[in-house]
């Protein structure tokens, strides 16, 4: 079973993955999505590469924790310009040249390591990962692994420097 903070993070990256290809504000693209829960299940039916109508026929609907969704759904789009400043140290090729769906999972995992201290970042990462497999290309989830984890220890550093007192190292 999935957990609600986990489904959090999956609606947050359909959410994002719709505001990156429209261009819709977030909070119109959250109260359609909670309008309108079979659209979810069409979304993320389609990414997965799996029968729609089949899917909403046998899926049962999952509890998800809203205010990490919100969160998510608010924050990303609000930071932008930093989670991209980092994301695009560490990719290998232009930000606009990444898988949209795998961007979005990268922005909710970046927003979470930048952003989020009561998220450890393994916990961040390992979520984005496995948000990846379910949703993104074949091998996507080892590229977001890769990204994420150079930017957590690039953080776990600045961290350290942060809060050694001056005169030390």
């Amino acid at each position: 079973m999935v957990s609600p903070r986990t489904q959090a993070r999956r609606y947050a990256a359909l959410a994002l993955y719709q505001w990156r290809l429209t261009g819709e504000d977030p909070m119109a693209i959250k109260r359609h999505m909670l309008d309108d829960p079979d659209w979810l299940d069409a979304v993320s039916a389609s990414l997965q590469g799996i029968d729609e109508d089949e899917t909403l026929a046998s899926a049962h609907r999952f509890r998800f924790n809203l205010e990490l969704f919100e969160q998510l759904l608010a924050g990303v789009p609000e930071r932008i310009e930093p989670i991209d400043a980092q994301l695009t140290r560490f990719l290998d090729r232009p930000i606009e040249q990444v898988d949209p769906v795998e961007l979005a999972i990268l922005r909710i995992g970046a927003f979470e390591i930048l952003f989020s201290a009561a998220i450890p970042d393994g916990v961040a990462i390992n979520e984005a990962v496995e948000l990846t497999k379910l949703l993104g290309a074949h091998e996507g989830h080892k590229y977001v692994n890769g990204v994420l984890d150079k930017i957590a220890r690039h953080q776990a550093v600045a961290r350290r420097a942060a809060e050694r007192p001056d005169g030390d190292g």
